[in-house]
Order: C-alpha cells, then structure tokens, then sequence
C-alpha cells in the first residue's frame, strides 16, 4: 500500500473557497476592451492561464476569456493580474 495519497482532487466549489486560491474573474466584453485600451495592449500579450486549469474549470471560463485575478499581497495589500485563457502555453 502506498504511503502517499497522489492525485487527490479538490471538489469544483472547494477550490475556490481555499486560502491559497486567489479570487479569478471572468471579464465581460466591455472590460476587456477597456483594459486593451487602458495599457496600449492586445489580448495576446496578456500571460496565459491553461484551460484545465482547476480554477478556469471550476469557474466555467472558456479559451479566450479574460481573467482577472486578485491577490492578497503582504506588500501590496492587493494585487491585480490579468490572464488570457489558453489551450497552451506558447
């Protein structure tokens, strides 16, 4: 028998709920256009999130949504990120 558990997976609203897990948000239409805009940016040249990803699964995002992603950060006191949905990273 083996001593590790492997391949334990969380339940889908689990995951979220955990103090590790930032809180990611799907961008609507208009917020994706205002973000591009905002930094002189195309969606390409946002980082990537792999679509299996447990959080992008458990949220029901789909390739080519944009995620927003927010931290609790011990210096920043929040941080915000955005990410591309993606099938690979390139």
């Amino acid at each position: 028998m083996p001593r590790h558990t492997v391949g334990y997976k969380m339940k889908k609203e689990d995951i979220q709920k955990h103090e590790l897990v930032p809180s990611h948000i799907i961008l609507k239409k208009e917020e994706v256009e205002k973000l591009l805009k905002t930094y002189h940016i195309t969606k390409a040249q946002l980082p990537r999130i792999l679509i299996d990803d447990p959080v992008v699964v458990a949220i029901g995002a789909k390739e080519g949504d944009v995620l927003k992603i927010i931290r609790k950060s011990p210096t920043a006191g929040i941080s915000v990120s955005y990410r591309v949905v993606s099938k690979a990273v390139l």
